[in-house]
């Protein structure tokens, strides 16, 4: 089962990894393709308008310096994605092998072999099970506490990660707009110089410095569209999660399992010095 379950998470970075490379090739691909015009027949007694032909290259030098930061927000979403699309996933979070494992274990009562397999197979659902048999000498409601808090801090711990897709998507839109605001600012300190003599020029420069608000947007879109899917993803996994580990602990003997020290973790809280030495407690010092 192990086997099987190492191949399919195998199979899931292969997949992974070649969307990632596949981006990358995309992207590279489409900065040095041109972008083609049409060029229709001139009319009777007019003259041919050459139209100049762009490459996505050319349009990323027009956008400015603010193209340089929205590339690195336009790899953070690729990465974020392809990283959160493998976490929140029932099976990552909660790998069937583990689960039925687990099930075994439970079933014969073998609280410490569990323990020891949690400890030595780490996924979301044999963390949080983990630190759960280490307090089940300590009651149900320290357990089940536990329980709780561990998939708490789990589903923080992802979503902080997928806020930060929500992040890219506010903030690129902004960094756009302040590489056009800067353009349109250095387009009309020119007009203001050399006057509006030649109108064209003006258009030109305002559509070159309304690039960077537009590669903005174009990433701001996907971000939060990834955002929302994969939180959801996310809440749907967690409640998986949640149902698996109820499903466990659920009828656990408490009553047999009274001050039971299943894990390894060490305690530090001992009886007070002055009742194992027979002492009294240290006054207070006064100033």
């Amino acid at each position: 089962m192990q086997s099987k379950h190492s191949m399919q998470l195998k199979s899931l970075t292969n997949v992974a990894r070649s969307f990632a490379c596949a981006a990358v090739l995309f992207g590279s691909l489409a900065i040095f393709t041109p972008v083609h015009a049409e060029e229709g027949a001139p009319a009777p007694g007019q003259t041919k308008v050459v139209v100049h032909k762009k490459s996505l290259l050319d349009i990323w030098h027009e956008g400015g310096w603010v193209m340089y930061p929205l590339a690195l927000c336009s790899t953070a979403l690729v990465w974020l994605t392809v990283d959160l699309w493998m976490r929140t996933g029932v099976t990552k979070m909660a790998p069937p092998a583990y689960v039925q494992q687990l099930q075994d274990l439970f079933r014969s009562g073998d609280y410490v072999g569990a323990y020891q397999f949690a400890k030595n197979n780490p996924a979301p659902a044999t963390d949080v099970s983990r630190v759960a048999l280490s307090y089940i000498g300590d009651g149900q409601d320290a357990t089940e506490f536990a329980l709780f808090d561990g998939i708490n801090k789990v589903n923080s711990a992802i979503q902080t990660r997928i806020n930060y897709l929500s992040v890219i998507g506010v903030c690129t839109p902004m960094i756009g707009l302040i590489g056009t605001v800067l353009g349109m600012i250095s387009a009309f300190e020119n007009m203001g110089t050399s006057g509006i003599g030649d109108p064209s020029g003006l258009a030109k420069a305002i559509g070159e410095v309304l690039i960077a608000t537009a590669s903005g947007l174009f990433i701001a879109v996907p971000a939060f569209m990834f955002f929302y899917f994969l939180r959801n993803r996310l809440q749907s996994s967690v409640m998986e999660v949640q149902n698996i580990l109820g499903a466990l602990f659920r009828k656990m003997p408490y009553n047999h399992l009274k001050d039971c020290h299943v894990g390894e973790e060490e305690f530090y809280a001992a009886t007070p010095n002055w009742v194992a030495g027979g002492a009294a407690p240290a006054e207070p010092a006064h100033a």
